[in-house]
């Protein structure tokens, strides 16, 4: 989501190179095709099988993929000798031979970089083929950074970790930033917006050969990993409506992340709404749904109930951070993460007070829902960003209940799961896509 949001045009959606989600088979008929291109399509749908299920014995392929005996016999000769899968045991304490060989796929064979920047720091990781990251570090960001500078540092540390996987480079690089992203060329849009550094680090990025870089929208990213690893799991149609620093929304339909014509899908911190005083512009996006739920209304909101972090609570008050680093679920605080964070987990924590402050606060996020929902009418709506994951199932279930009351559509309210590395594994997810289509093929 766009961490300056109060001035800027909203939060980016994504480049049309990254892939959407796609569903693994448990059981498939093979298709009629020429001989090459049935090849390709079997390879595809076993190595989907091996990354869903894990190590399977030919057997388990050929009962998965309804493929015949000899098809997978030669499809399995044909991956080892790609050096995609590779015999990784044995199948039961007491058989032995050919057919208890347990073939998986090799995670090695490829290295992905996954980057996650904010207005302070980028966070870079690196992951094997089959996204488990393997190792990750931050780098921080000052005020007055040198972009071209900032960029090599963010280039430096990438290789450090790339070498440290005994990789030389990425074979595809995701990154989530907020900003705008021409879904066409798969480029920033309106760089005046986007801090300096953040397109000169993608520029360098870009130098690596053969590794391609897919730029991507953090709260779209954020949503690839709430559908694959997280509360929409589920669901082949939600939105994410994200809740941190300012406002913004995924849209998720029919298993797709919708971006729209111009990279706006999910600009909801623009939507006009009744209580903020005023209307928002191309300019700005005060008076909007930002002005009622943006990290600084839910402050004010605080305030007037009588909320208090605590002292030493105050998650980073300096702000710009965006998604914060915290450990999936830990509740503690990300020092970056905005102020509304702290005071909306102290809300939940707290007595009378603190309930009546969620409330309220559930009635702001269900005006923005609302809108969504009566014109996608998605059946589920998942609070992430920082002030949505600190709410947890309290806010989720207020803003249930307010929802059903303006509306007819039913609609579930759900709290995001991943955490607050959803960015980073949205990203992380991303680049793994993107290889695999590369090494295995295009998905049918």
């Amino acid at each position: 989501m766009d961490e300056t949001r109060g001035t800027a045009p909203g939060r980016p959606t994504a480049s049309a190179a990254v892939p959407a989600p796609v569903p693994v088979p448990a059981r498939a008929t093979p298709r009629t095709a020429s001989p090459s291109t049935a090849r390709a399509i079997n390879d595809r749908l076993a190595l989907r099988l091996l990354q869903a299920e894990g190590p399977l014995t030919a057997g388990e392929l050929k009962a998965g993929t309804g493929l015949s005996r000899p098809t997978v016999a030669d499809l399995v000769e044909r991956l080892q000798a790609a050096g995609l899968i590779a015999v990784v045991g044995e199948s039961g304490a007491r058989r032995r031979g050919p057919n208890a060989r347990l073939y998986g796929i090799v995670a090695d064979r490829a290295h992905l970089a996954a980057v996650d920047l904010r207005t302070d720091r980028a966070t870079v990781a690196v992951a094997d083929l089959l996204g488990r990251v393997q190792a990750e570090t931050a780098v921080p960001v000052g005020p007055d950074a040198d972009p071209a500078q900032t960029a090599a540092n963010g280039v430096a540390a990438l290789e450090k970790l790339l070498a440290a996987a005994g990789a030389a480079r990425p074979h595809a690089v995701a990154v989530g930033a907020p900003g705008l992203v021409d879904p066409a060329t798969g480029r920033f849009r309106g760089t005046e917006w986007v801090p300096a550094w953040h397109a000169a680090l993608v520029t360098a990025l870009g130098a690596w050969p053969a590794a391609p870089v897919l730029l991507e929208n953090e709260v779209n990213l954020a949503a690839i990993a709430e559908q694959r690893d997280g509360a929409a799991r589920d669901r082949d149609t939600f939105v994410l409506l994200w809740l941190g620093h300012g406002t913004g929304a995924a849209v998720v339909l029919d298993g797709r992340l919708r971006r729209g014509a111009s990279g706006g899908t999910g600009e909801i911190g623009f939507l006009p709404v009744p209580g903020t005083g005023g209307l928002p512009t191309a300019a700005g996006c005060d008076g909007g749904f930002h002005s009622l739920a943006g990290s600084a209304a839910v402050c004010e909101l605080a305030a007037e109930y009588g909320i208090d972090a605590g002292e030493g609570t105050e998650g980073g008050a300096a702000g710009g951070a965006g998604e914060g680093a915290e450990a999936g679920g830990s509740g503690e605080s990300d020092p970056g993460a905005p102020p509304a964070e702290a005071l909306v987990r102290a809300a939940v924590r707290a007595d009378a007070a603190g309930a009546a402050f969620l409330d309220a606060l559930a009635a702001r996020v269900a005006i923005g829902a609302a809108a969504v929902c009566a014109v996608l009418d998605p059946g589920c709506v998942v609070l992430g960003g920082e002030t949505g994951r600190a709410g947890g199932d309290a806010l989720a279930e207020r803003v249930a209940g307010h929802l059903a009351r303006m509306s007819p559509l039913h609609t579930e309210v759900r709290a995001g799961t991943v955490g607050g590395r959803a960015v980073l594994r949205g990203a992380v997810l991303a680049a793994m896509d993107a290889a695999q289509d590369d090494l295995f093929g295009p998905a049918g």
